[in-house]
């Protein structure tokens, strides 16, 4: 068996739901709740999971209208530029491969690649472009990740919680290389 961060597969589901829902309030419980999926789990937590909270969390901050516009590009550059390392790094300590090839094989559009450069090393960009970066990065880590660990299927419950959990559980091994 595996020993993961959350207490089942319910826990997970409704992270899950939260953090992808579009209330900011759920989502901050969800964030809550990964924060300590994280204290629990440590270094072990799967990329895609702590990708998706930062890049959560900008939204949240974003919906509350209580940061500037720098500040938010700022945030959003961040939890953007982190996401685009976190996925490239294990292929790049292999061979030395341009990070544009790297997203064409894991089916990132490119120009967040180009996002990643100019917020790294250029001007920063508009607002509209890192919220729209974070979207699509976002709807990938859903579709690339989350969805696999439900087996595609977002909204069911299956009457053998065990197995569920064991399915999770076994994925979550994963979560760490299944998305490179």
């Amino acid at each position: 068996r595996t020993v993961v961060a959350w207490r089942g597969r319910v826990e997970w589901d409704q992270v899950m739901v939260g953090l992808y829902c579009g209330d900011s309030r759920l989502q901050q419980e969800a964030l809550d709740r990964v924060s300590a999926w994280k204290s629990r789990y440590g270094p072990k937590m799967p990329l895609a999971v702590d990708c998706t909270a930062e890049l959560i969390r900008c939204k949240v901050l974003d919906s509350s209208g209580k940061l500037k516009s720098h500040e938010l590009i700022l945030s959003y550059g961040l939890a953007l530029v982190r996401f685009v390392n976190l996925i490239t790094e294990r292929k790049q300590k292999m061979v030395s491969i341009p990070l544009r090839q790297l997203a064409r094989e894991v089916d990132i559009p490119i120009w967040v690649v180009d996002l990643r450069h100019e917020l790294t090393h250029g001007k920063l960009p508009r607002l509209g472009l890192c919220r729209k970066g974070c979207d699509v990065v976002l709807d990938w880590l859903r579709k690339t990740y989350w969805s696999r660990q439900l087996g595609n299927n977002l909204c069911e419950e299956s009457e053998d919680e065990e197995e569920e959990q064991e399915g999770v559980e076994a994925n979550a091994e994963l979560g760490n290389d299944a998305w490179e």
